[in-house]
């Protein structure tokens, strides 16, 4: 299957299919002898899709897509074989029953993956350090990209990510599965309608209190070097940053905390909570104008990312974004009529007035769309070739967030930005760390 090229088959799907950004299609009837065997997506109408990072996020994706009958997953790649091996057995035990499934085949070198013919997908959930250059070479070989959060590591990875998904006209969905909540959308709904009257502030908490937070933050120093484990690829798991000593604290799950590799809490579940801010707020295609953070870490420590933090954020607009480690997680929206509280997994609603989540949404009004499932929004974007919950552009800016307030934290000092240009006003040292620098070979 060839999305690119089958413009009959892409016509049909978009027909079939009702496109998840809130347009509805008309009602299309599909005989019966049109589908594959028993009612299933016959093999030409099935989006071939490769799997690149298999750890435990990776995982869970790949067994998420897996459900859905119009995906057929054709190659896995990791750069620990535990996880490519362990992959491939999912995918072939998933399709054992199917007479058509002609095997999984298995990578180490996403480039081999992103390069094949027989692809029209690609799912990107490495550590974040990663996520622009797989995504870059993906889209550059004409695969539409489902791309976990954060969308990159840093504001000018996310820049190249944006421009590459544009010039080649594909579609990329950022894992901010969040905002495909129905609850999260109908929040916004009422705040972009107006129902909490003027929005003047937004209440950000992202509390470190788990307790894998709490084993990372016991790790005051930098833990000394072991062998490398058979079949891990430890200099391509590194890429583009600095050659250092292996650690299993430093790979798998316990990547996140330190800041080559993720933003801690900040870009974990904040890259949830912040996007729903900007789901809200209206504010997509923008970020705060000014960023006061300050927060506090061990630096002496491997894991040297933010624990402790607290930050305001103000839009051009005036509306303020007041963060803390303080829980419940999750975001309050604060109106001149009330507020409403959306927790964070799950998004369960708190409002006052309480009779704010008994409003309906007219026809009339502003409309945000639902969809049964982010991942399934994203395989209906690539049929109808529509927008998708979280394009690119809205990774960025989210992810823009995250990383301009771990700046702020990092260098101690209120940030001024240039949502427009991207850029720090009047700050040379802070505009110098937007990119990380790379190690050869790689680059973006």
């Amino acid at each position: 299957m060839k999305l690119l090229t089958d413009l009959s088959r892409r016509q049909f799907l978009t027909r079939a299919t009702a496109a998840s950004a809130g347009t509805v299609a008309l009602p299309y009837f599909v005989p019966s002898t049109a589908l594959g065997e028993d009612g299933a997506t016959p093999p030409s109408e099935r989006i071939a899709m490769g799997f690149v990072g298999l750890g435990g996020q990776g995982s869970n994706l790949m067994s998420h897509f897996l459900r859905h009958g119009d995906v057929q997953v054709v190659a896995v790649c990791d750069v620990d074989a535990g996880h490519r091996e362990n992959a491939k057995k999912t995918v072939e035990t998933f399709y054992s029953d199917r007479k058509d499934y002609k095997g999984c085949a298995v990578h180490s070198d996403f480039r081999e993956l992103v390069a094949r013919d027989d692809l029209d997908a690609v799912c990107v959930a490495t550590p974040d350090h990663w996520h622009a250059l797989v995504t870059i070479a993906a889209v550059n070989a004409g695969k539409d990209v489902y791309c976990e959060k954060p969308l990159t590591n840093s504001i000018g990875e996310g820049r190249a990510v944006c421009e590459a998904v544009k010039r080649n006209q594909r579609v990329l969905q950022t894992g901010s599965h969040e905002r495909s909540n129905p609850n999260a959308r109908f929040t916004a709904e009422l705040i972009r309608n107006g129902r909490l009257g003027k929005l003047h502030t937004i209440r950000v908490n992202l509390p470190c209190s788990d307790g894998h937070h709490k084993e990372a933050q016991a790790l005051l120093d930098v833990p000394p070097p072991e062998p490398i484990p058979d079949g891990f690829d430890f200099d391509f798991w590194l890429g583009h940053t600095p050659v250092v000593p292996y650690t299993s604290r430093r790979c798998h799950f316990w990547w996140r905390f330190i800041l080559s590799y993720g933003g801690g809490e900040m870009t974990d579940r904040g890259a949830h909570i912040i996007d729903l801010a900007q789901l809200g707020g209206g504010t997509d295609d923008t970020g705060p104008v000014e960023i006061d953070a300050k927060g506090t870490r061990n630096a002496a420590s491997l894991y040297d990312t933010f624990w402790e933090y607290q930050f305001e954020n103000v839009y051009a607009n005036g509306v303020r974004m007041l963060g803390s480690s303080e829980g419940p997680r999750g975001l309050k929206f604060e109106g001149d009529k009330g507020w409403v509280f959306v927790n964070v997994h799950g998004c369960r609603l708190e409002a006052e007035p309480a009779s704010l989540l008994a409003e309906k949404i007219g026809d009339d009004e502003i409309q945000l769309g639902r969809t049964s499932s982010h991942p399934r929004n994203f395989l209906d974007s690539v049929k109808s070739r529509q927008q998708p919950f979280a394009p690119a552009e809205v990774g960025q800016r989210t992810a823009t967030i995250c990383h301009l307030t771990n700046l702020g934290m990092k260098l101690g000092r209120k940030l001024k930005w240039d949502p427009v240009k991207e850029q720090v006003v009047g700050d040379d040292e802070a505009n110098s760390l937007l990119t990380p620098k790379l190690r050869a070979p790689w680059h973006l």
